[in-house]
């Protein structure tokens, strides 16, 4: 099990490789969004690392973040592109409270999607 801290919610144990946009949800119970479904297409999942960032993202998160402009900000990344593989802190700055939007967005398969090809940040 790996150990979730996410910033002024609580700690939590969270099953070895589970997405960590759904621990989010199943764990913590953060209304945290995810309006594309975990493909990696709409940004609308991210979190800030404060400790235990991942040093390989899939070339997916990549690929999107550098397209919005967002890949050089520290510690930003795609919920649903990482695995809750190792003790991690963050903050869930991607809620639904506030977003205007009718839902969090449909729940994210359990296995990454698309299926990843890892690379370093």
């Amino acid at each position: 099990m790996a150990k979730l801290t996410v910033e002024a919610v609580g700690e939590f144990d969270v099953p070895q490789d589970k997405r960590l946009v759904n621990a989010l949800e199943d764990e913590a119970k953060v209304d945290q969004l995810h309006a594309c479904g975990g493909f990696a297409r709409c940004t609308t999942c991210r979190v800030q690392f404060v400790s235990g960032e991942p040093t390989r993202m899939t070339e997916a998160e990549k690929q999107v973040l550098t397209a919005r402009g967002l890949i050089g900000q520290p510690g930003l990344r795609l919920s649903c592109q990482i695995l809750c593989d190792h003790d991690m802190s963050v903050r869930a700055i991607s809620r639904l409270a506030g977003s205007g939007r009718p839902d969090a967005g449909k729940r994210p398969a359990d296995e990454i999607t698309p299926p990843p090809v890892w690379t370093m940040r």
